[in-house]
């Protein structure tokens, strides 16, 4: 039998497609230690250590030794150790001290001026190409590749659905057919591009994709919205693009921090989307139970794929739940596993670093269990990897 080294080793080396990054073309690497150390992410589980919030208002001095007993009280959560791997492994510095600290931002700085430093970190391991949002960011200086835009239309949907809403007779007429305009011209625009999607968020929603609604009859905004979903899936589907959703974040709830909600009914009632248009979609998440919910839509739905591990699903027991559920019930095909959301390149290595540890465990108990072969095994993680990404993005003439 294969040994769990064996297969992490192999696993390191197989490309990637990291499918969701805040990455920005011209500023790739860290500036300083302090973009490293101050990810929302780690910050969210250092302040649970008594890091202060307000952190970057100390003196050097004090949010460095702040920084250190919180680092020091947290080394069990998961950014922790992702953050660990990024200091030891990039740069040589094991986080003991203020003085390691201080030694670890000149060594930041001086790498941050290095031309080649970017593509020698997603070379580590084999990141072929990034996703971003936003045509700005999308020029990677100094890399082989630029990243791939697929663009974010959440900037902009929201608001035409609620000057429809707020739009009385017969304007609101005129305001919709405005609208289904503006989204025309913007899909229009993104293909001309060369994007292969788009990508939105979505909040909390209570209108059904399955329900026919009238535009003289609703008034909900999230009503609007999906007549505008509507519009927007026949659009793609005329264009040959795909929609990426990205859902189970909400901010209704308090006004200083986003949650994860399980709404059991989230995703079917996406479902007449699905069934209506032959389009490719793409369901990230960011709560656990959906997690089995876009496993069904996918096993329900050929035309729809299980993307990413997204904001608080980013954890190794939630990564090793979702991973049984996609191979119990899909082709690897239909899987893609990568969601960095970096913000700098240091963290794509060190939270892909950690996933592919965490799927080379995983695929290693499935081989001890006898349900898959080695072989299996290793086609399995290079579509969760890269594959089923590539042909969805249509990024197939890359060599895997």
């Amino acid at each position: 039998m294969m040994s769990q080294t064996a297969l992490c080793d192999e696993i390191m080396r197989m490309p990637v497609i990291d499918t969701h990054t805040h990455l920005v073309g011209d500023k790739l690497n860290a500036a300083d230690f302090w973009e490293i150390a101050d990810y929302f992410w780690l910050n969210q589980e250092l302040q649970s250590a008594g890091y202060p919030a307000d952190a970057d208002q100390l003196s050097k001095e004090k949010r460095t030794d702040s920084f250190v007993r919180a680092y020091h009280a947290s080394r069990n959560t998961m950014m922790n150790r992702a953050f660990t791997a990024i200091m030891k492994d990039l740069y040589g510095i094991s986080i003991t001290d203020s003085e390691s600290v201080f030694k670890a931002d000149i060594t930041v700085k001086q790498q941050s001026n290095d031309p080649g430093w970017a593509q020698n970190v997603a070379d580590r391991l084999h990141v072929q190409r990034f996703i971003v949002n936003r045509p700005e960011h999308a020029n990677f200086a100094h890399m082989r590749e630029n990243a791939l835009l697929i663009p974010r239309i959440d900037s902009w949907l929201p608001e035409l659905a609620k000057n429809i809403a707020d739009a009385s007779d017969p304007s609101r007429e005129a305001a919709y057919t405005q609208a289904k305009k503006f989204i025309s011209e913007q899909l229009h625009s993104y293909q001309t591009m060369g994007c292969p999607g788009i990508m939105t968020t979505l909040p909390a929603f209570e209108a059904n994709a399955h329900d026919v609604y009238n535009l003289s009859s609703v008034t909900e905004p999230d009503e609007i919205m999906m007549l505008l979903l509507h519009h927007i899936c026949s659009e793609l589907q005329v264009r040959g693009m795909f929609l990426q959703l990205f859902l189970g974040v909400e901010r209704r709830w308090c006004n200083t921090s986003a949650a994860p909600v399980n709404d059991p009914l989230r995703i079917v009632k996406l479902y007449g989307l699905f069934e209506r248009y032959s389009i490719p979609f793409e369901l990230v998440v960011a709560s656990e139970l959906n997690n089995l919910d876009i496993v069904q839509a996918a096993w329900n739905f050929p035309n729809v794929h299980v993307g990413g591990m997204w904001w608080y699903n980013f954890r190794p027991s939630t990564y090793l739940q979702s991973m049984q559920y996609r191979l119990e019930a899909l082709a690897p095909l239909k899987c893609s596993l990568i969601v960095s959301d970096a913000r700098c390149i240091e963290w794509t290595y060190g939270k892909l670093l950690i996933v592919k540890k965490i799927l080379a465990r995983f695929l290693e108990s499935q081989i001890a269990e006898g349900w898959i072969s080695r072989e299996e095994a290793l086609n399995i993680a290079a579509e969760w990897l890269h594959g089923s990404a590539a042909k969805r993005y249509g990024l197939t003439d890359v060599k895997q």
